[in-house]
């Protein structure tokens, strides 16, 4: 199970701007570095877990992206990948799956990663969905954490690492820096 994050320095997901406020990560994104994580993010993933909020937002770009032929190579691999693998969608709220090959689900993270762990193959993805990701984290059941970590203080926004998760032992396996200080890291947990 791995998971998908891009975090400021002060490790907020989003800026004080709520959580769309993303401005400060605009400049990173597109990075050599930033585009090579995407890459490596979804290579070996069968199956992409998301939350409510990124799963319409991916839709109102993603899809796009795998159609454009003037594409980076890199994002319209990630885009087609994404448009085409099974996507679970984690909501309270919604009553009909937002793309084709998803399946929306109204149940603890924790229990939706052990019913997909029983009868799947391959890496389950949680990209880019803190919503996912910190019960994920507070279960103990991620084992790969890719993080971006741009060189910005957002100064307020939600953090990732919430107090009260439980003490994890964890071992960097890749580490790559871009040309304006963005930092591509892959933890893997030690168990």
């Amino acid at each position: 199970m791995t998971a998908n994050l891009c975090l400021s320095l002060d490790g907020r997901y989003h800026g004080p701007g709520g959580p769309g406020d993303f401005g400060m990560f605009v400049p990173y994104v597109t990075s050599e570095v930033a585009r090579g994580q995407l890459t490596r993010i979804w290579e070996g993933a069968t199956t992409v877990l998301l939350g409510r909020i990124n799963a319409e937002g991916f839709l109102g770009y993603w899809p796009s992206v795998a159609e454009d032929e003037n594409a980076d190579p890199r994002d319209r691999g990630y885009a087609k990948w994404l448009v085409d693998t099974e996507k679970v969608v984690l909501s309270t709220t919604l009553t009909e799956a937002p793309w084709d090959h998803a399946r929306v689900v109204n149940a603890p993270a924790a229990d939706v990663v052990a019913e997909l762990k029983a009868v799947g193959e391959g890496d389950i993805l949680v990209n880019s969905s803190p919503s996912v990701i910190k019960p994920l984290l507070a279960a103990d059941l991620v084992d790969r954490l890719y993080l971006m970590i741009f060189p910005e203080i957002a100064g307020d926004g939600q953090r990732l690492f919430d107090d009260g998760l439980p003490s994890t032992k964890w071992k960097l396996s890749h580490q790559e820096t871009g040309e304006l200080g963005e930092l591509a890291m892959v933890y893997d947990r030690v168990r």
